[in-house]
């Protein structure tokens, strides 16, 4: 619901803005960004960094000339908050394909589980998911993936800041991480759930931070929508 009236805002899109939006879950960033530059009418709008379809946060959006500050936004640090389901792996890492294998959690406990996120903290490597928008020869890495195929990947260095571990009632595991760029929260819990023996993948993912800038704070796309109505009723 908008509180504020559209005399609130002051958009000059073209010279630039730098937007937040709370991205929907079963949106895709494209959708996000391709909505926006419908509703503003102009053709420079990017992002800061790619959500997958089912994960939900903060997108920054810039428009206009700030398109050229994208790349400082998307070098901040990322904060989510998400949960690892256990005892079950998917080709994806998440719930966007079907479970390939399960395995009992009945060995699992709450200080296994503390004691093996600590080896995903700090400056780590991963090897990119097969089911990402990381491209390989200009080809998004998932378009190879929904073909049955599988490439080979070099390994990244990434840093997790933060990975602090917020609630856990088996097999569910609640967390919160922060990290640097290209970090993949679905390796982590793919990962994590390989060093305990049993499998994991990322049932939920919500970004709720992006530097200093705080999901409270954006618009949800629906909200940013009807506000741009409004402008142009206006006019």
């Amino acid at each position: 619901m908008i509180t504020k009236t559209t005399s609130d805002y002051n958009f000059d899109f073209q010279t630039g803005e730098i937007l937040l939006i709370d991205k929907p879950k079963g949106w895709t960033s494209f959708k996000v960004i391709r909505k926006i530059r419908n509703s503003i009418n102009v053709k420079k709008v990017g992002h800061s960094g790619t959500l997958d379809p089912m994960a939900t946060g903060l997108l920054i959006v810039c428009t206009g000339k700030k398109t050229k500050e994208i790349s400082i936004y998307q070098d901040l640090p990322k904060t989510y908050e998400g949960k690892i389901a256990l005892g079950k792996t998917t080709l994806s890492m998440d719930t966007e394909t079907e479970v390939i294998s399960e395995k009992s959690i009945d060995a699992i406990t709450e200080s296994k589980i503390y004691e093996a996120k600590e080896k995903f903290t700090g400056k780590i490597k991963q090897i990119p998911p097969m089911f990402s928008a990381k491209k390989l020869n200009g080809k998004p890495l998932y378009k190879i993936a929904r073909k049955g195929k599988v490439v080979e990947r070099t390994p990244v260095e990434v840093e997790v800041y933060d990975f602090s571990i917020k609630k856990i009632q088996m097999p569910d595991v609640w967390f919160k991480i922060k990290c640097s760029r290209g970090t993949y929260i679905r390796s982590i819990a793919n990962d994590l759930g390989e060093e305990l023996g049993c499998g994991g993948l990322l049932s939920e993912l919500r970004r709720t931070a992006i530097g200093d800038f705080q999901v409270e704070d954006a618009l949800k796309p629906e909200e940013f929508l009807q506000i741009m109505s409004l402008m142009m009723e206006n006019i």
